[in-house]
């Protein structure tokens, strides 16, 4: 199992937002200097918690001071800008990053961003494919383009210049284009058997309860049998809320009490999921009583707290539940205090993973042992 990160994220609405943006930048920093494989930065425009308004600006700020992580979108919005100005922007941030760029996309989930853009009342499921399509097509075409969509009318064909260059959208490094991932938020996600059929890969988000996390993996089963490519684990990425200290009591305080980051980060979240009428994701069975979903609850169901040996077996315990993934991305929160937030990070990189990654292979190898015989 690799270990990534992944931000989107929430903060106290009354914090420095300067402190905000140093601090999730230090945080991929100290990922990337502790190994982790991939990490990714949500954006949103309207959202004083969710304070980072263009995922692809702040990656650039960290081109230079990032050596091996992989950083990636989490998720481009694609309703909310012009497919032209994505494969433009996209295309210089993987030159700039030499090909460590990951490219994930959404239709985008928070409606204050929406109506802003004014997509509110549109399909933005139509939208978002509509997008999606046409960024890969300026990509693969050479100009003059000539896409004609619903949403967007992309075209160069009345000032084309090709001497001297006028008229071209760049591409990116990697082709025919960068990796692409798409978040899945939704049990059952129909989404993910849709991007896997297109050779597309998914990421499940933290906010999910564990039976709905399950549920992506058959998707992603029945997407890759409809390209006739094998679902590989290692491309299932799993987002976890995950607390690291040295000892249990210092965790639990950190994790669980009135003023946690983690829990003004769920409570935010479902403040505004519930509004919008998806409750569900917040629940162990369909029929379970919207009055149950406390943050109480939903803390307890879905952050993994405690010192390295508590964290690895919640964590494997976690994988039974699921199934195997490749990669399990650490997510971010508000650093309410830096030390611990850094200490857990780092915890969670040099004792949790490596105790996981070992049980893993003893499993690995008597399962080969018991096969052989």
């Amino acid at each position: 199992m690799n270990l990534g990160f992944f931000t989107m994220p929430i903060h106290p609405i009354d914090k420095d937002w300067r402190q905000c943006l140093r601090e999730d930048r230090e945080a991929f920093i100290l990922a990337d200097e502790l190994g982790f494989t991939e990490g990714y930065v949500g954006e949103h425009v309207t959202d004083r918690a969710e304070n980072i308004t263009s995922c692809t600006i702040f990656i650039a700020t960290l081109v230079d001071v990032t050596k091996r992580i992989k950083l990636g979108t989490g998720t481009i919005n694609l309703p909310n800008a012009h497919p032209a100005q994505i494969a433009a922007n996209l295309a210089m941030l993987d030159h700039l990053l030499n090909g460590r760029f990951i490219f994930g996309i959404s239709p985008g989930g928070l409606l204050s961003d929406a109506e802003i853009f004014g997509n509110l009342d549109a399909s933005r499921a139509e939208m978002f494919l509509e997008g999606i399509n046409q960024v890969l097509a300026l990509w693969t075409n050479e100009p003059p383009y000539n896409l004609k969509g619903k949403y967007w009318t992309i075209s160069t064909e009345r000032t084309l210049l090709p001497g001297i260059g006028q008229g071209y959208v760049p591409k990116p490094l990697q082709r025919p284009h960068p990796p692409i991932v798409v978040a899945a938020v939704a049990p059952h996600s129909k989404g993910i058997t849709e991007a896997a059929a297109r050779g597309w890969d998914p990421i499940t988000a933290n906010f999910l309860m564990p039976i709905w996390a399950k549920s992506h993996w058959p998707k992603y089963v029945e997407g890759c049998a409809k390209a006739g490519r094998s679902a590989d684990p290692a491309n299932w990425r799993v987002a976890k809320s995950i607390f690291v200290a040295d000892d249990d009591a210092t965790a639990r305080a950190y994790a669980t009490s009135p003023q946690s980051p983690y829990r003004q980060y769920y409570a935010s979240l479902a403040t505004k999921l519930i509004k919008n009428g998806r409750s569900e994701l917040f629940k162990t069975s369909r029929d379970m009583p919207d009055s149950d979903v406390t943050i109480d609850f939903i803390c307890d169901k879905l952050v993994i707290w405690g010192s390295p040996n508590k964290v690895a077996d919640e964590i494997l315990a976690f994988r039974e539940q699921v199934g195997d993934f490749g990669t399990l991305l650490y997510a971010g929160h508000d650093w309410a205090d830096r030390d611990l937030a850094r200490r857990s990070m780092i915890l969670a990189a040099e004792k949790v993973l490596p105790a996981v990654n070992t049980t893993i292979a003893a499993k690995n190898q008597v399962f080969e042992g018991n096969t052989r015989s």
